[in-house]
């Protein structure tokens, strides 16, 4: 029955790459019921820059894995401005699993699209965006990155955001964070967790200089 079951998939798959492959065909393709018509719509509309936008409204519904991993490719390869806007846009959305998609799918994208994006996020109104934003800077090797974690932890009410900077600070800090994340200690007095994650990226900050 497996093997019946495998071929079956194939001849299928097979089958729906028969239809147009032009853009308006692949997007027609993108809202078939069948998820391996929509998948290998969304994998080869990765060669079509102005898809991007299609693509980022049809991953925000899409409910099969298979077809949103195909998405997320396909953005990844057009990788555009829009795309970038897009994904941190789905960062909004109340589905985890989409933003753990959007996150890694940024980290991705290159470098110089995606720090515009970044700084906005950093200011956001959202604590959860500037959350998102801090996890995202953890794969960016940006000589200014030790700054801005100062920054954050120097000027942001929120705890959660604070402490997670904090701990993005004790892979990369160094003497230059000190004072900061002691003062942050002091900020948050009645933040237990606050207390032992300073206390962690200060022993780390000073062994790192040590060695």
């Amino acid at each position: 029955m497996g093997i019946k079951k495998h071929q079956a998939i194939r001849s299928l798959e097979k089958d729906e790459r028969k239809r147009p492959r032009d853009l308006d065909g692949l997007i027609s393709e993108l809202k078939d019921e069948n998820p391996v018509a929509r998948r290998w719509a969304a994998r080869d509309l990765g060669q079509y820059a102005e898809a991007a936008p299609i693509l980022i409204d049809h991953i925000k519904q899409e409910k099969d894995g298979s077809v949103r991993e195909a998405i997320l490719t396909s953005l990844t390869r057009i990788k555009s401005p829009i795309v970038v806007a897009g994904l941190a846009e789905c960062l909004r959305s109340e589905d985890a699993a989409l933003r753990n998609d959007a996150i890694d799918a940024i980290k991705n994208l290159p470098q110089e699209m995606v720090m515009p994006i970044i700084s906005n996020m950093l200011s956001d109104s959202n604590p959860d965006i500037r959350i998102f934003a801090i996890n995202i800077l953890e794969s960016i090797q940006h000589p200014d990155l030790e700054k801005w974690l100062i920054e954050i932890i120097s000027k942001d009410s929120y705890v959660n955001v604070c402490a997670t900077a904090v701990d993005l600070l004790a892979e990369v800090g160094t003497e230059a964070a000190i004072s900061a994340l002691k003062n942050l200690k002091e900020r948050f007095l009645d933040e237990p967790f606050i207390a032992f994650s300073v206390d962690m990226a200060l022993r780390r900050i000073q062994r790192t200089n040590y060695e």
